[in-house]
Protein backbone atom coordinates (compact mmCIF):
# COMPACT_ATOMS: atom_id res chain seq x y z
CA UNK A 1 0.00 0.00 0.00
CA UNK A 2 1.44 2.90 -1.37
CA UNK A 3 1.33 7.20 0.81
CA UNK A 4 -1.46 8.06 -1.74
CA UNK A 5 -3.47 4.45 -0.57
CA UNK A 6 -3.18 4.59 2.99
CA UNK A 7 -4.33 8.34 2.68
CA UNK A 8 -7.08 7.52 0.75
CA UNK A 9 -8.13 5.15 3.52
CA UNK A 10 -7.89 7.57 6.37
CA UNK A 11 -10.03 9.67 4.70
CA UNK A 12 -12.23 7.24 4.35
CA UNK A 13 -12.22 6.69 7.62
CA UNK A 14 -12.79 10.15 9.33
CA UNK A 15 -15.84 10.48 6.61
CA UNK A 16 -17.16 7.10 8.56
CA UNK A 17 -16.55 8.62 11.47
CA UNK A 18 -18.40 11.98 10.76
CA UNK A 19 -21.37 9.83 9.44
CA UNK A 20 -21.30 7.84 13.41
CA UNK A 21 -22.18 11.26 14.62
CA UNK A 22 -25.77 11.04 13.15
CA UNK A 23 -26.37 7.85 14.59
CA UNK A 24 -28.64 7.45 17.85
CA UNK A 25 -27.76 5.67 20.75
CA UNK A 26 -30.64 2.90 20.15
CA UNK A 27 -29.18 2.07 16.91
CA UNK A 28 -25.58 2.16 17.94
CA UNK A 29 -26.58 -0.74 20.26
CA UNK A 30 -28.69 -2.71 18.19
CA UNK A 31 -25.59 -2.79 15.82
CA UNK A 32 -23.13 -4.00 18.90
CA UNK A 33 -25.74 -6.85 19.94
CA UNK A 34 -25.70 -7.83 16.52
CA UNK A 35 -21.92 -7.84 16.22
CA UNK A 36 -22.21 -10.31 19.14
CA UNK A 37 -24.94 -12.55 17.97
CA UNK A 38 -22.34 -12.73 14.46
CA UNK A 39 -19.50 -13.46 16.65
CA UNK A 40 -20.84 -16.23 18.37
CA UNK A 41 -22.39 -17.45 14.36
CA UNK A 42 -18.98 -17.11 13.02
CA UNK A 43 -17.21 -18.98 15.73
CA UNK A 44 -16.04 -22.06 13.96
CA UNK A 45 -14.58 -19.49 10.97
CA UNK A 46 -12.68 -17.16 13.64
CA UNK A 47 -11.45 -19.79 15.34
CA UNK A 48 -10.17 -22.16 12.13
CA UNK A 49 -8.36 -18.77 10.95
CA UNK A 50 -6.86 -18.52 14.36
CA UNK A 51 -5.70 -21.86 14.54
CA UNK A 52 -3.57 -20.81 11.19
CA UNK A 53 -2.01 -17.87 13.06
CA UNK A 54 -1.45 -20.31 16.22
CA UNK A 55 0.20 -22.90 14.41
CA UNK A 56 2.83 -20.86 13.12
CA UNK A 57 3.99 -19.59 16.71
CA UNK A 58 6.08 -21.61 19.09
CA UNK A 59 3.93 -23.31 22.29
CA UNK A 60 6.51 -22.03 23.99
CA UNK A 61 6.80 -17.89 23.28
CA UNK A 62 5.00 -15.52 26.34
CA UNK A 63 2.74 -14.23 23.07
CA UNK A 64 0.94 -17.69 22.13
CA UNK A 65 -1.79 -17.27 25.36
CA UNK A 66 -2.44 -14.08 24.27
CA UNK A 67 -3.11 -14.98 20.53
CA UNK A 68 -5.64 -18.19 21.27
CA UNK A 69 -8.73 -17.89 20.75
CA UNK A 70 -11.17 -20.69 22.15
CA UNK A 71 -14.69 -21.10 22.20
CA UNK A 72 -15.23 -19.66 25.50
CA UNK A 73 -12.80 -16.85 25.00
CA UNK A 74 -14.93 -16.60 21.99
CA UNK A 75 -18.45 -16.17 24.01
CA UNK A 76 -16.85 -13.95 26.60
CA UNK A 77 -15.96 -11.53 23.88
CA UNK A 78 -19.72 -11.70 22.94
CA UNK A 79 -20.76 -10.97 26.07
CA UNK A 80 -18.24 -8.21 26.55
CA UNK A 81 -19.98 -6.63 23.39
CA UNK A 82 -23.31 -6.60 25.03
CA UNK A 83 -22.37 -5.01 27.99
CA UNK A 84 -20.72 -2.25 26.26
CA UNK A 85 -23.92 -1.81 24.26
CA UNK A 86 -25.65 -1.74 27.60
CA UNK A 87 -23.56 0.77 29.36
CA UNK A 88 -24.71 4.69 28.92
CA UNK A 89 -23.48 6.46 25.64
CA UNK A 90 -20.22 8.80 26.75
CA UNK A 91 -21.29 11.35 24.43
CA UNK A 92 -23.55 14.57 24.53
CA UNK A 93 -22.66 14.66 28.76
CA UNK A 94 -22.57 17.80 30.23
CA UNK A 95 -19.60 18.28 31.96
CA UNK A 96 -20.03 21.52 33.02
CA UNK A 97 -21.98 24.72 32.33
CA UNK A 98 -22.41 28.49 33.30
CA UNK A 99 -24.30 31.26 32.55
CA UNK A 100 -22.19 34.77 32.15
CA UNK A 101 -23.08 37.89 33.62
CA UNK A 102 -23.83 39.13 30.14
CA UNK A 103 -26.36 36.25 29.57
CA UNK A 104 -24.09 33.56 27.34
CA UNK A 105 -24.94 30.33 28.12
CA UNK A 106 -21.57 28.05 27.93
CA UNK A 107 -21.56 24.06 28.01
CA UNK A 108 -19.04 21.97 27.76
CA UNK A 109 -19.83 18.71 26.14
CA UNK A 110 -18.34 15.07 25.56
CA UNK A 111 -17.51 14.15 21.95
CA UNK A 112 -16.06 11.49 19.47
CA UNK A 113 -12.25 11.76 18.92
CA UNK A 114 -13.07 11.24 15.45
CA UNK A 115 -10.47 8.75 14.15
CA UNK A 116 -8.71 6.55 16.46
CA UNK A 117 -5.63 4.32 15.32
CA UNK A 118 -4.84 1.00 17.54
CA UNK A 119 -1.29 -0.84 16.87
CA UNK A 120 -1.26 -4.27 18.52
CA UNK A 121 0.48 -7.27 18.81
CA UNK A 122 -0.67 -10.91 18.92
CA UNK A 123 -4.15 -10.16 20.93
CA UNK A 124 -6.98 -10.69 17.76
CA UNK A 125 -9.72 -9.95 21.56
CA UNK A 126 -8.57 -6.21 20.63
CA UNK A 127 -9.88 -6.04 17.49
CA UNK A 128 -13.43 -6.41 18.85
CA UNK A 129 -12.32 -4.63 21.97
CA UNK A 130 -11.54 -1.47 19.76
CA UNK A 131 -13.89 -1.51 17.65
CA UNK A 132 -16.82 -1.86 20.53
CA UNK A 133 -15.56 0.56 22.51
CA UNK A 134 -14.92 3.00 19.13
CA UNK A 135 -17.83 2.60 18.06
CA UNK A 136 -19.94 3.07 21.09
CA UNK A 137 -18.09 6.37 21.59
CA UNK A 138 -18.72 7.88 18.34
CA UNK A 139 -15.59 7.14 16.57
CA UNK A 140 -13.86 5.19 13.66
CA UNK A 141 -10.74 3.14 14.62
CA UNK A 142 -7.86 2.42 12.23
CA UNK A 143 -5.97 -0.84 13.08
CA UNK A 144 -2.61 -1.88 12.46
CA UNK A 145 -2.46 -5.50 14.57
CA UNK A 146 1.02 -7.69 14.10
CA UNK A 147 1.92 -9.91 11.76
CA UNK A 148 1.57 -13.21 14.40
CA UNK A 149 -2.52 -12.38 14.15
CA UNK A 150 -2.96 -11.65 10.29
CA UNK A 151 -5.83 -13.84 9.88
CA UNK A 152 -7.45 -13.87 12.78
CA UNK A 153 -7.74 -10.28 13.04
CA UNK A 154 -8.91 -10.35 8.82
CA UNK A 155 -11.61 -12.62 9.90
CA UNK A 156 -12.82 -10.79 12.85
CA UNK A 157 -13.13 -7.20 10.50
CA UNK A 158 -14.61 -9.65 8.15
CA UNK A 159 -17.45 -10.61 10.56
CA UNK A 160 -17.77 -6.65 12.18
CA UNK A 161 -18.12 -5.61 8.38
CA UNK A 162 -21.04 -7.83 7.70
CA UNK A 163 -23.16 -6.35 10.40
CA UNK A 164 -22.28 -3.02 9.77
CA UNK A 165 -22.93 -3.61 5.86
CA UNK A 166 -26.31 -5.01 6.72
CA UNK A 167 -27.18 -1.95 8.95
CA UNK A 168 -26.37 0.63 5.82
CA UNK A 169 -23.49 1.35 8.16
CA UNK A 170 -19.91 2.74 6.34
CA UNK A 171 -17.31 -0.58 6.51
CA UNK A 172 -14.51 2.17 6.59
CA UNK A 173 -15.77 2.76 10.41
CA UNK A 174 -13.03 -0.47 11.26
CA UNK A 175 -10.49 -0.99 9.22
CA UNK A 176 -7.63 -3.15 9.20
CA UNK A 177 -4.19 -2.03 7.70
CA UNK A 178 -1.58 -4.30 6.42
CA UNK A 179 1.31 -5.76 8.01
CA UNK A 180 3.63 -3.36 6.59
CA UNK A 181 6.42 -1.31 8.46
CA UNK A 182 5.84 1.49 6.07
CA UNK A 183 1.93 1.84 6.52
CA UNK A 184 3.35 1.68 10.29
CA UNK A 185 5.34 5.21 9.91
CA UNK A 186 1.98 6.21 7.49
CA UNK A 187 -0.58 5.76 10.53
CA UNK A 188 2.06 7.64 13.02
CA UNK A 189 2.52 10.41 11.20
CA UNK A 190 -1.16 10.99 9.78
CA UNK A 191 -2.27 14.42 11.07
CA UNK A 192 -4.81 15.63 10.23
CA UNK A 193 -6.37 12.29 9.60
CA UNK A 194 -5.55 10.39 12.93
CA UNK A 195 -6.98 12.14 16.20
CA UNK A 196 -5.19 9.51 18.55
CA UNK A 197 -2.87 6.39 18.95
CA UNK A 198 -2.87 4.20 21.37
CA UNK A 199 -0.40 1.16 21.51
CA UNK A 200 -1.11 -2.05 23.03
CA UNK A 201 1.81 -4.28 23.29
CA UNK A 202 5.47 -5.23 24.36
CA UNK A 203 7.32 -2.06 26.21
CA UNK A 204 9.67 -2.22 22.44
CA UNK A 205 6.30 -1.31 20.96
CA UNK A 206 5.27 0.97 22.66
CA UNK A 207 8.48 3.05 23.26
CA UNK A 208 8.83 3.03 19.10
CA UNK A 209 5.23 4.44 19.07
CA UNK A 210 5.99 7.32 21.49
CA UNK A 211 9.15 7.73 19.62
CA UNK A 212 7.88 7.88 16.32
CA UNK A 213 4.97 9.30 16.15
CA UNK A 214 3.48 13.16 15.27
CA UNK A 215 -0.17 12.34 16.22
CA UNK A 216 -0.85 12.36 20.14
CA UNK A 217 -0.11 9.21 21.96
CA UNK A 218 -2.01 7.54 24.77
CA UNK A 219 0.56 4.73 26.25
CA UNK A 220 -0.78 1.80 27.46
CA UNK A 221 0.40 -1.91 28.34
CA UNK A 222 3.74 -2.48 29.98
CA UNK A 223 3.51 -3.81 32.94
CA UNK A 224 6.28 -4.34 35.39
CA UNK A 225 4.17 -4.90 38.63
CA UNK A 226 5.40 -5.42 42.34
CA UNK A 227 3.63 -7.28 45.21
CA UNK A 228 5.39 -5.87 48.55
CA UNK A 229 5.06 -8.00 51.51
CA UNK A 230 5.30 -5.93 54.32
CA UNK A 231 6.63 -6.16 57.85
CA UNK A 232 2.80 -7.01 59.12
CA UNK A 233 1.87 -8.72 56.14
CA UNK A 234 -0.64 -11.85 56.48
CA UNK A 235 0.95 -14.79 55.18
CA UNK A 236 -2.54 -16.32 54.10
CA UNK A 237 -3.55 -13.54 51.85
CA UNK A 238 0.15 -13.07 51.28
CA UNK A 239 0.35 -16.11 49.35
CA UNK A 240 -3.52 -16.39 47.71
CA UNK A 241 -2.41 -12.65 46.21
CA UNK A 242 1.26 -13.09 44.95
CA UNK A 243 -0.01 -17.31 43.43
CA UNK A 244 -3.16 -15.34 41.94
CA UNK A 245 -0.95 -12.33 40.30
CA UNK A 246 1.72 -14.12 38.75
CA UNK A 247 -0.02 -17.46 37.48
CA UNK A 248 -3.75 -16.17 36.96
CA UNK A 249 -2.65 -15.27 33.57
CA UNK A 250 1.36 -14.76 32.90
CA UNK A 251 0.91 -13.50 29.51
CA UNK A 252 -0.80 -9.60 30.46
CA UNK A 253 0.21 -6.97 31.48
CA UNK A 254 -1.63 -6.95 35.27
CA UNK A 255 0.61 -10.16 36.32
CA UNK A 256 3.05 -10.08 38.87
CA UNK A 257 7.09 -9.66 38.25
CA UNK A 258 8.53 -8.76 41.00
CA UNK A 259 8.09 -9.37 45.18
CA UNK A 260 9.86 -7.35 47.45
CA UNK A 261 9.90 -8.51 50.84
CA UNK A 262 10.91 -7.44 54.19
CA UNK A 263 13.70 -8.93 55.61
CA UNK A 264 11.80 -9.42 59.06
CA UNK A 265 9.85 -11.50 57.09
CA UNK A 266 12.29 -13.40 55.39
CA UNK A 267 11.47 -16.65 57.28
CA UNK A 268 8.49 -16.85 55.45
CA UNK A 269 9.70 -16.49 51.98
CA UNK A 270 9.25 -20.32 51.72
CA UNK A 271 6.00 -20.20 52.60
CA UNK A 272 4.51 -17.60 50.15
CA UNK A 273 6.37 -18.99 47.28
CA UNK A 274 5.22 -22.47 48.06
CA UNK A 275 2.28 -22.20 45.96
CA UNK A 276 4.77 -20.75 42.85
CA UNK A 277 5.98 -24.41 42.31
CA UNK A 278 2.80 -25.95 41.55
CA UNK A 279 2.68 -23.90 38.08
CA UNK A 280 6.69 -24.09 37.38
CA UNK A 281 7.65 -20.21 38.40
CA UNK A 282 11.17 -20.23 38.06
CA UNK A 283 12.36 -17.68 40.92
CA UNK A 284 15.14 -15.10 40.82
CA UNK A 285 15.90 -14.19 44.01
CA UNK A 286 18.62 -11.94 46.00
CA UNK A 287 21.20 -13.11 47.70
CA UNK A 288 19.25 -12.99 51.47
CA UNK A 289 16.32 -14.16 49.70
CA UNK A 290 18.02 -17.44 47.98
CA UNK A 291 19.45 -18.45 51.33
CA UNK A 292 15.67 -18.31 52.53
CA UNK A 293 14.58 -20.09 50.03
CA UNK A 294 17.62 -22.69 49.68
CA UNK A 295 16.49 -25.91 49.85
CA UNK A 296 12.90 -24.98 50.88
CA UNK A 297 12.01 -24.29 47.03
CA UNK A 298 12.25 -26.76 43.86
CA UNK A 299 16.27 -26.74 42.76
CA UNK A 300 15.92 -26.24 39.38
CA UNK A 301 13.36 -23.38 39.75
CA UNK A 302 15.62 -21.08 41.79
CA UNK A 303 17.91 -19.14 40.11
CA UNK A 304 20.29 -16.08 41.41
CA UNK A 305 18.84 -12.72 40.56
CA UNK A 306 21.02 -10.74 38.59
CA UNK A 307 20.50 -6.82 36.89
CA UNK A 308 18.49 -8.04 34.46
CA UNK A 309 16.00 -9.56 37.04
CA UNK A 310 14.04 -6.49 38.34
CA UNK A 311 12.71 -3.97 36.00
CA UNK A 312 11.61 -6.88 33.66
CA UNK A 313 8.20 -7.27 32.47
CA UNK A 314 8.45 -11.06 32.09
CA UNK A 315 5.51 -12.37 30.42
CA UNK A 316 6.34 -16.11 31.48
CA UNK A 317 6.63 -18.12 34.76
CA UNK A 318 9.15 -16.20 36.34
CA UNK A 319 8.91 -14.08 39.16
CA UNK A 320 11.85 -11.79 40.86
CA UNK A 321 12.19 -11.81 44.66
CA UNK A 322 13.90 -8.49 46.40
CA UNK A 323 13.93 -8.13 50.00
CA UNK A 324 14.51 -5.35 51.87
CA UNK A 325 15.55 -3.54 55.45
CA UNK A 326 12.26 -1.71 55.57
CA UNK A 327 9.35 0.05 53.58
CA UNK A 328 11.49 3.20 52.55
CA UNK A 329 13.57 0.62 50.88
CA UNK A 330 10.96 -0.91 49.13
CA UNK A 331 9.38 2.43 48.33
CA UNK A 332 12.83 3.33 46.59
CA UNK A 333 12.54 -0.30 44.81
CA UNK A 334 9.07 0.01 43.23
CA UNK A 335 9.89 3.69 42.22
CA UNK A 336 13.27 2.21 40.81
CA UNK A 337 11.50 -0.29 38.95
CA UNK A 338 7.88 0.45 38.39
CA UNK A 339 6.34 1.05 35.03
CA UNK A 340 3.61 2.77 36.78
CA UNK A 341 0.56 0.04 36.10
CA UNK A 342 -0.37 -1.59 39.25
CA UNK A 343 1.40 -2.30 42.78
CA UNK A 344 0.05 -3.99 45.47
CA UNK A 345 0.96 -3.80 49.46
CA UNK A 346 0.34 -6.94 51.55
CA UNK A 347 -0.04 -5.95 55.27
CA UNK A 348 -2.53 -5.51 58.08
CA UNK A 349 -1.03 -1.65 59.29
CA UNK A 350 -3.07 0.60 58.40
CA UNK A 351 -0.45 3.30 58.24
CA UNK A 352 1.69 1.62 56.30
CA UNK A 353 -0.78 0.78 53.39
CA UNK A 354 -1.91 4.49 53.68
CA UNK A 355 1.76 5.57 53.50
CA UNK A 356 1.89 3.00 50.34
CA UNK A 357 -1.00 4.29 48.54
CA UNK A 358 0.23 8.13 48.74
CA UNK A 359 3.34 7.35 47.44
CA UNK A 360 3.63 4.64 45.16
CA UNK A 361 3.17 6.37 41.43
CA UNK A 362 0.73 3.95 39.51
CA UNK A 363 -2.34 3.93 37.97
CA UNK A 364 -3.75 0.87 40.13
CA UNK A 365 -2.44 1.05 44.08
CA UNK A 366 -3.65 -1.97 45.85
CA UNK A 367 -4.13 -3.31 49.43
CA UNK A 368 -4.10 -6.50 49.89
CA UNK A 369 -5.96 -7.30 46.42
CA UNK A 370 -4.64 -9.49 43.49
CA UNK A 371 -3.21 -7.04 40.66
CA UNK A 372 -5.12 -9.16 38.17
CA UNK A 373 -8.08 -6.88 38.94
CA UNK A 374 -6.64 -3.94 36.46
CA UNK A 375 -8.66 -4.44 33.86
CA UNK A 376 -11.96 -2.68 32.44
CA UNK A 377 -14.37 -5.44 32.99
CA UNK A 378 -13.45 -5.30 36.42
CA UNK A 379 -13.92 -2.17 37.39
CA UNK A 380 -17.10 -2.40 36.34
CA UNK A 381 -15.95 0.09 32.42
CA UNK A 382 -17.56 -3.00 30.24
CA UNK A 383 -14.36 -4.15 27.86
CA UNK A 384 -11.37 -1.95 27.97
CA UNK A 385 -9.31 -0.25 25.27
CA UNK A 386 -6.19 -0.55 27.75
CA UNK A 387 -4.27 0.31 30.70
CA UNK A 388 -2.96 3.96 30.24
CA UNK A 389 0.35 4.41 32.36
CA UNK A 390 0.83 8.33 31.96
CA UNK A 391 -0.93 10.77 33.37
CA UNK A 392 -2.29 13.03 30.55
CA UNK A 393 -5.81 12.61 29.70
CA UNK A 394 -6.08 9.24 31.12
CA UNK A 395 -5.08 6.43 33.32
CA UNK A 396 -5.64 3.17 34.54
CA UNK A 397 -7.74 1.19 32.82
CA UNK A 398 -9.32 2.96 29.11
CA UNK A 399 -12.95 2.83 28.50
CA UNK A 400 -15.48 4.82 27.15
CA UNK A 401 -15.64 7.78 28.76
CA UNK A 402 -11.61 7.75 28.73
CA UNK A 403 -12.11 7.63 24.74
CA UNK A 404 -14.04 11.27 24.01
CA UNK A 405 -13.12 14.27 24.36
CA UNK A 406 -15.16 17.46 24.91
CA UNK A 407 -15.91 21.29 22.90
CA UNK A 408 -17.86 24.17 24.33
CA UNK A 409 -20.95 25.24 22.83
CA UNK A 410 -21.84 28.82 23.39
CA UNK A 411 -25.29 30.71 23.16
CA UNK A 412 -26.40 33.97 23.51
CA UNK A 413 -28.93 36.19 21.98
CA UNK A 414 -26.83 38.78 19.75
CA UNK A 415 -24.04 39.65 22.55
CA UNK A 416 -21.15 41.25 21.35
CA UNK A 417 -17.54 41.71 22.89
CA UNK A 418 -16.24 45.41 23.41
CA UNK A 419 -13.05 46.48 22.20
CA UNK A 420 -11.88 49.87 23.44
CA UNK A 421 -8.78 49.92 21.84
CA UNK A 422 -10.41 48.85 18.21
CA UNK A 423 -13.38 51.92 19.69
CA UNK A 424 -10.77 54.04 20.35
CA UNK A 425 -8.96 53.86 16.36
CA UNK A 426 -12.41 53.43 14.86
CA UNK A 427 -12.95 57.37 16.46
Amino acid sequence: MDNCSIEKVLIAAREAARQLNLLDENKINEVLNAVADQTEADAGYILAENARDLAAMDKSNPKYDRLMLTEKRIADIASDIRKVATLPSPLGRILWETTRPNGMKITKVSVPFGVIGIIYEARPNVSFDVFSLCFKAGSACVLKGGSDAENSNKAIINTINKVLIKFGIDSNTVVLLPNDRHVTAELLTAVGFVDLIIPRGSKGLIDFVRDNAKVPVIETGAGICHAYFHSAGDLCKGRRIVFNGKTRRVSVCNAIDSLVIDRARLSDLAALCEPLAEKNVIVYADEPSYDALLGKYPEQLLMRADASSFGTEFLDYKISVKCVENMDEALAHISRYSSKHSEVIITEDASAAERFSKEVDAACVYTNVSTAFTDGGQFGFGAEIGISTQKLHARGPMALNEITSYKYLIHGDGQTRDDNSVQKCCL
